[in-house]
């Protein structure tokens, strides 16, 4: 399986990121980490592995992109405007730096957007703002508002709002969106989403559904039995969905 580590200095966010690669063709996935992971983190839960046949046809090719949640969103000694600030300067780290690397090296425009927990949040949240840049989202249990207090999941704005809060949270803007053409290209978008039944955002995963229900935008949800949220899951359920 082809493997190569990248790294580069990112002008969005004025410091170094890094990247592993993982195959050398086929369905470029985008996959982040979860709360506080790093680029390697997938590669540690072994998640590649289960993938290898996949990789190694030429179906996927996996970029595990570096994460910034303490700078961002667990970044508490900080003002919540700056938390969210911090984040749009990562997703245009994203945009921006990461996805023309990919077009350099993968001339596929098939594109998956893909993570585990947090990483799940991510992924949905960057698909559904921007889905003219991804064909297929794959989250696995995600959280999709931040602003929630869910068990020991705290709300990580602190009670703080703001429009850049709003339209970076999936379940509050995307009821309001009403631009045809966003809709469309949403509505030809693969949506895979995958939550544990004892999982403590199940209700939120159920909340999203029906939103895009509502919005005649065509999904998968996948309940799994107990919280399944962990890489013993997560292992099992990427042959599956990815």
């Amino acid at each position: 399986m082809n493997r190569e580590y990248h790294k580069w200095w990112s002008n969005h966010l004025e410091r170094e990121m890094e990247i592993l690669v993982f195959g050398h063709a086929g369905q470029r996935v985008l996959v982040f980490p979860t709360r506080g992971g790093r680029f390697y983190e997938y590669e540690n839960l072994r998640m590649p592995q289960q993938l290898k046949k996949k990789i190694e046809e030429g179906k996927l090719q996996l970029y595990c992109v570096d994460g910034i949640d303490g700078e961002s969103f667990y970044c508490f000694w900080a003002h919540p405007s700056g938390r969210i600030a911090r984040y749009i300067a990562y997703e245009n780290y994203i945009l921006q730096e990461v996805l023309p690397f990919m077009d350099k090296k993968n001339p596929s425009q098939d594109t998956v957007s893909h993570g585990c927990s947090l990483g799940a949040f991510h992924a949905a949240n960057i698909a559904f703002r921007h889905p003219d840049k991804f064909n297929k989202l794959v989250a696995f249990s995600g959280r999709f508002d931040l602003t929630l207090n869910v068990e020991y999941f705290r709300d990580l704005f602190d009670g703080y709002y703001s429009e850049d809060v709003y339209f970076n949270t999936p379940t509050h803007f995307l009821p309001n969106l009403e631009c045809e053409k966003t809709l469309n290209q949403l509505r030809e978008m693969e949506i895979t989403l995958v939550i544990g039944e004892e999982d403590p955002f199940y209700e939120n995963n159920r909340v999203m559904s029906s939103i895009l229900d509502s919005k005649q935008i065509d999904h998968c949800l996948y309940i799994w039995a107990e919280r399944a949220h962990r890489g013993y899951y997560w292992r099992r359920m990427a042959p599956l969905y990815l």
